[in-house]
């Protein structure tokens, strides 16, 4: 499953967005449709499940990175909180509009009911459907949208979410800008019920709570569980999947802890704690790691878990196709290792799309141009996006 475009209507900052993952022209010229139909379509354009509308026939994949570039302020965390409660087999009311300033004129359509949009391009999930699934908030009525086609629109909606939630698959993951590590020991108990099951309706992360974004013991979990089920279920064939599970974890571990002169050093047989290895052969444990590299150790392994329980029967859980998003990610990293961020995660997890919010420029410039989206303030409560750092 990829994101291909956003559209927030009265939703925090935002009067009247489009954020748009996927180039907007693909090869050989033909223009890329929204699902609504608002651009010209190309010969390959097939007819929806709406009979009268064309649905897209995207040439090109989605961004696999896009980077929202912004101050404080200018609605990244707003944006993949409406993400976040948009998508198959999770679509809730979003946030209503920012209220005016005292004194302030109200915003344009300010009194228009806010809702979110969000198209998906289903890939893996659903290889043989050729056009974007539309997921939007619940009871929203989309520009030009007839009464039967918005109903056969929620309908399709409907089974969708169905599929996610019974049969798995649809990955999406998150962190919290207020993200921070505990010195909390390891607690495994009832894998069976939490790391080894993907639930698409499981809350994603409280973007503006810290209390609810301590990493510590869920990082830990997922890193002891890889080695000690494929310890358990060595040699035996209906338990080869977790061997898979480890030996992929050990591969993304080792991508991100490679800035650090460090490689995974599976967990220790006494405390089931992580570990790692330094170069002259010392085990460093996962409480004393770097703090920039528990952070990175955290957005590849937490992705991985949920990958591999959403496909358990993928013969390689690192290759499978998710959307991860990472608010405030320069939070807690090391400025030396903003401009190689983005390839580490990208080597990691090669077919994961990550939208990442940051308010470093250091990290943008380090992007290429068409991955940046800048946010800019237009009004005291309103919001911009453009296109590429420059734009």
């Amino acid at each position: 499953m990829r994101l291909l475009r956003v559209s927030l209507r009265n939703v925090g900052p935002f009067d009247d967005a489009v954020l748009r993952l996927a180039p907007p022209e693909p090869a050989g010229g033909a223009v890329a449709l929204s699902a609504h139909g608002d651009e010209s379509s190309g010969p390959d354009d097939e007819t929806s499940a709406h009979g009268d509308e064309l649905a897209p026939v995207y040439a090109v994949a989605p961004r696999p990175v896009t980077v929202l570039f912004g101050g404080d302020g200018t609605g990244k965390t707003s944006l993949l909180s409406a993400l976040a409660l948009t998508r198959p087999g999770h679509a809730l009311p979003p946030l209503p509009a920012v209220a005016p300033a005292a004194g302030g004129r109200s915003p344009a359509g300010a009194r228009s009911p806010s809702y979110v949009t969000t198209e998906w391009l289903l890939g893996d999930d659903d290889p043989e459907r050729p056009h974007p699934l539309v997921v939007a908030s619940p009871t929203a009525t989309l520009p030009g949208e007839s009464p039967d086609t918005a109903a056969v629109r929620r309908r399709e909606q409907a089974l969708f979410d169905r599929r996610a939630q019974q049969e798995g698959g649809f990955v999406f993951v998150s962190f919290s800008g207020a993200r921070w590590f505990s010195r909390a020991p390891n607690m495994l108990s009832s894998p069976d019920r939490s790391l080894l099951r993907y639930d698409v309706r499981q809350p994603t992360a409280t973007f503006d709570d810290p209390t609810r974004a301590d990493l510590t013991r869920e990082t830990k979990q997922v890193i002891s569980y890889a080695a000690v089920g494929a310890a358990l279920g060595a040699g035996r064939a209906e338990h080869h999947h977790l061997e898979r599970f480890e030996a992929a974890l050990r591969e993304v571990v080792d991508v991100v802890l490679e800035p650090f002169d460090l490689a995974h050093a599976g967990v220790s047989p006494t405390s089931l704690e992580p570990l790692a290895r330094s170069p002259r052969g010392g085990l460093v444990p996962f409480d004393a790691l770097p703090r920039a590299a528990r952070h990175l150790v955290s957005f590849v392994t937490l992705p991985l878990r949920a990958l591999f329980a959403a496909y358990p029967g993928a013969d390689a859980p690192r290759e499978r196709e998710g959307v991860v998003a990472i608010d405030d990610v320069e939070a807690q990293q090391d400025p030396a290792l903003l401009r190689d961020l983005v390839p580490l995660l990208q080597r990691a997890l090669p077919n994961v799309q990550w939208l990442l919010t940051t308010a470093s420029t250091q990290l943008a410039l380090a992007c290429e141009a068409p991955s940046v989206v800048a946010l800019r303030r237009t009004e005291a409560s309103r919001v911009e996006l453009g296109e590429g750092l420059l734009h």
